[in-house]
């Protein structure tokens, strides 16, 4: 049996949003330049291979270290070979979750939590884990829509 496990959708035509010139100060203030340099699709830069990538909604805290909170959606890119360090969707005994890959002592990769919170995680040997896609933008909703 095949779990459908994501869903593409397409909104037909892309949504433009105005990207200003200027970089947006996060510490002190600078002098910026007030001008609008051009109009972006936010896909097309967070989306590298459109017949590979998909949206996930996040639940759970277990990737906090990674700056993935509880409701963030996250871009994933099922073409992507996982590497350590990378935050993934993983497919354990069926079930999808995000984890990071990290590197063992004896150099082997495997999965774990970013939360230094969480005990590491442990698989048993009757557990089945793939990895899904590799995340590679997360979006945090600063200002959440109401319910």
């Amino acid at each position: 049996m095949t779990t459908r496990i994501g869903v593409q959708v397409s909104l037909g035509a892309p949504l433009l949003v105005t990207l200003m010139g200027a970089r947006l100060c996060a510490g002190f203030p600078s002098p910026a330049d007030d001008y609008v340099e051009e109009a972006l699709d936010p896909a097309r830069l967070v989306v590298t291979n459109p017949t590979a990538t998909f949206m996930w909604r996040v639940a759970g805290r277990s990737m906090i270290g990674a700056g993935i909170n509880d409701g963030d959606y996250v871009v994933v890119d099922r073409s992507l070979v996982p590497r350590a360090g990378d935050a993934v969707v993983a497919v354990i005994d069926g079930q999808p979750s995000a984890k990071r890959v990290v590197r063992l002592v004896s150099g082997r990769l495997a999965l774990d939590f970013d939360n230094p919170a969480m005990r590491p995680l442990v698989l048993d040997e009757a557990s089945e884990a793939l990895i899904w896609g590799v995340i590679t933008w997360s979006m945090t909703p600063h200002r959440p829509a109401p319910r």
